[in-house]
């Protein structure tokens, strides 16, 4: 048996993705925050990628600078030569002579500059001025409230020493919990701290009574029994004679409580449902998790990628280029590439030249095709614009990609984490594209249409009697919507309403 090479002709189609087409691909699926960061991070590794400066912007800005300069000539030309000692000088007749021997002229010029250059709407100078960082603050977090009670607390070195550990290990609600499995937490943290057991816990229930009260708990148990207690303590459940039960209503019927099973503590304790109910009442004022008033966790500013705004009977999409940098060319390497640069220069500046025009024209088919998906999307929930989210209309990618001409995964690429301003309320691309659901003797509805129907229902029921999921079901039969219980009730979940059984109110 011989081995020989062979050559083969062979055709065949492939799909090749071009570094255009990646590139294209890659901003499509981008928010807008994350585009702007794109392109800040490309204007910093591309020199050939520049923003428009304002010329105005620019003369303004070298406006101080030359009034600057004009000054120091001036007072150069008012001042006189430099001499061992500068002769008195007469401020008129009758007054005094006033020496001048101890004035650094240099030093005037650089102040009289800085108060004359630096812009301050109160008239105070750049001296007087406090600094960028003293004028950035930050609210308070719960590590930072505590340690400071921890401080004003006059313990000792090691208490302080496992005080401190323990305020560490705080989670954002305020429970102490170092998420280890097996093991007492606080016994590993007296051995990091080398103080005994005893003292750590003495340290832990001294921190528990901090403000705010119920901190540094290990359960919910816990932090609400702290907190009736302290209540208690205070004097604001004595006069109460329900009060005596909520210690036992949270150390035995947590569950129940939960649940608002009521009944079921009643018989337990063999007191009356009224009882029980005002022992509920007072628990409800306590906080389940007291470290949240301290939350360092910023909002979430949604910033719109397009606008749909109403004129007369039409509507009009305008795209948001509000914080997008606008990319040129920068014309100092055009130039450069067009005089004959050295060849290692030339091939580094062709290479950027030919990155920068792909990102620019990348952006440019990024917001054409947003604003073609949006105008499609406008033109098939024109009743959702006209009338609110009960008359959205069932809608599927491959209507909008028939419509626009785009392939289904493109659209789908294109409504991910984009936003439009709408006179409805801002949305996600992604909210406009819903299953249908048949309507009885009409056309067919969408399912965040029918969530919207059963949010309506359940704000208008009678907080004492809630609508069942089956009540639910018999009620939306009356709008013509036909879906079985166990929809209505996936419905409910996603839309974040307990059951019937636990909107309940008592009181």
């Amino acid at each position: 048996m011989a081995l020989e090479l062979r050559q083969h002709l062979k055709l065949s189609q492939q799909l090749v993705m071009t570094p255009q087409l990646q590139q294209a691909i890659k901003l499509l699926q981008l928010s807008r925050m994350e585009l702007v960061d794109l392109i800040r991070a490309e204007i910093e590794q591309n020199p050939l990628l520049e923003e428009p400066s304002d010329a105005a912007g620019a003369e303004a800005a070298e406006a101080p600078v030359e009034q600057a300069s004009m000054m120091r000539d001036s007072v150069e030309t008012l001042a006189p030569a430099p001499s061992d000692k500068l002769e008195p000088l007469r401020m008129g007749e009758g007054d005094k002579d006033v020496k001048r021997d101890d004035i650094d002229w240099t030093q005037y010029i650089d102040n009289y500059q800085t108060q004359h250059t630096a812009s301050s709407s109160s008239g105070s100078t750049a001296e007087e001025m406090p600094s960028f960082e003293a004028n950035l603050t930050r609210s308070e977090g719960l590590a930072e409230h505590l340690m400071a009670q921890l401080r004003m607390a006059g313990l000792s070195d090691p208490e302080d020493r496992i005080g401190a550990l323990i305020i560490g290990n705080l989670d954002p609600d305020g429970y102490f919990s170092l998420g280890t499995e097996g093991g007492d937490p606080l016994l590993q943290l007296a051995l990091e701290a080398e103080v005994p057991a005893a003292l750590a816990e003495k340290v832990l229930r001294r921190i528990q009574l901090f403000e705010p009260v119920g901190c540094a708990a290990r359960d919910l148990r816990e932090t609400l029994l702290i907190q009736v207690h302290q209540l208690m303590t205070r004097g604001e459940g004595r006069d109460n004679p329900d009060a005596e039960l909520v210690p036992t209503i949270i150390r035995d019927h947590l569950k129940q409580l939960e649940s608002k099973n009521f009944n079921s503590i009643a018989r337990t304790l063999k007191v009356s449902l009224d009882e029980v109910v005002a022992a509920v009442k007072i628990i409800s004022r306590l906080d389940p998790k007291p470290g949240r008033a301290y939350s360092s966790e910023e909002p979430h500013y949604i910033t719109p990628d397009v606008y749909v705004h109403k004129i007369g009977d039409s509507y009009s999409v305008v795209l948001n280029d509000d914080g997008l940098s606008k990319l040129r060319i920068s014309g100092t390497y055009r130039a450069a590439l067009k005089n004959g640069a050295p060849a290692g220069a030339k091939d580094y500046i062709q290479e950027k030249l030919r990155s920068a025009v792909w990102l620019i024209r990348s952006i440019h088919q990024r917001q054409r095709t947003i604003f073609k998906v949006t105008e499609s999307i406008v033109k098939f929930q024109r009743d959702f614009l006209d009338r609110g989210i009960s008359c959205l209309k069932p809608l599927i990618l491959r209507d909008v990609a028939e419509d626009i001409g785009m392939h289904e995964s493109t659209v789908s690429r294109v409504t991910t984490n984009k936003y439009v301003h709408t006179p409805q309320g801002i949305y996600e691309l992604k909210f406009f594209f819903n299953s249908k659901i048949a309507r009885i003797g009409a056309d067919d509805i969408a399912s965040e249409a029918v969530k919207s129907h059963i949010k309506q229902i359940c704000d208008a029921e009678d907080p004492g009697k809630p609508f069942s999921d089956q009540r639910l079901v018999e009620i939306l039969r009356t709008h013509n919507i036909d879906i079985a219980r166990r929809t209505v009730a996936k419905y409910r979940e996603m839309l974040g309403i307990l059951p019937s059984s636990k909107r309940r109110r008592y009181f």
